[in-house]
C-alpha cells in the first residue's frame, strides 16, 4: 500500500521549519512570475513562450513544440513568418504561417495566414466576416523552439488529473524537503 512517511516528516517539523518551507515555496512561485514578467518585457510579447498545440504546422513544428516569440512593434510582418495570432472569442492562441500580405495606400497592413500541414487558409477560423488579420491580433513571431519540450503541458490539459497530481506533488516535496 501507498507509504506516508512524508507525513511523518511534515509531522516532525517545528512552526519554524514549516513557515521556513511555505516562504521557500512562496518565493519560488514569485520568482517564476518575475522571469515572466521579465520575458513579456524584453520580448514586447504578452506570450514570450507557447506550446504548439496540434499537427497543423507540420513538418516545421509538431506537437508540443516549444516556440520562443518576440512581438517587436517596428518590426514589418513578412510572408512566409511564422506568427502566434489570438481571435476574437477564441481562448487560445493559433500558430500559423503568413501566406499574403495586403497593404493599403495609408500604410495598414492585413495579413492571411495558413498551417503548413492544411489544405487551405485560414478565413474559416477568423471571426465571422474578417477576412485578413492585422497586427493587434498577432501575440507573437516564431524565433526558435525546442522540440516536444512543452507535451507536458499537453499532457496536463488533456488530463487534469495528471496536471493536480503534479502539482500536488511538486508542492508536497517543496514543504517536505529539508534542505
Amino acid at each position: 500500500m501507498l507509504s506516508l512517511d512524508f507525513l511523518d516528516d511534515v509531522r516532525r517539523m517545528n512552526k519554524r521549519q514549516l513557515y521556513y518551507q511555505v516562504l521557500n515555496f512562496g518565493m519560488i512561485v514569485s520568482s517564476a512570475l518575475m522571469i515572466w514578467k521579465g520575458l513579456m518585457v524584453i520580448t514586447g510579447s504578452e506570450s514570450p513562450i507557447v506550446v504548439v498545440l496540434s499537427g497543423s504546422m507540420e513538418p516545421a513544428f509538431h506537437r508540443g513544440d516549444l516556440l520562443f516569440l518576440t512581438n517587436r512593434v517596428d518590426d514589418p510582418i513578412r510572408v512566409g513568418e511564422i506568427v502566434v495570432f489570438r481571435i476574437e472569442g477564441r481562448e487560445i492562441p493559433i500558430v500559423h504561417r503568413v501566406l499574403k500580405i495586403h497593404e493599403k495606400q495609408n500604410g495598414h497592413i492585413k495579413f492571411l495566414t495558413k498551417g503548413d500541414n492544411n489544405a487551405v487558409d485560414d478565413r474559416g477560423l477568423y471571426k465571422q466576416g474578417q477576412h485578413w488579420l492585422e497586427k493587434k491580433d498577432v501575440v507573437g513571431r516564431a524565433r526558435g523552439f525546442v522540440p516536444y519540450i512543452g507535451i507536458v503541458t499537453i499532457l496536463m490539459n488533456d488530463y487534469p488529473k495528471f496536471k493536480y497530481a503534479v502539482l500536488f506533488l511538486l508542492g508536497l516535496f517543496v514543504l517536505v524537503h529539508r534542505e
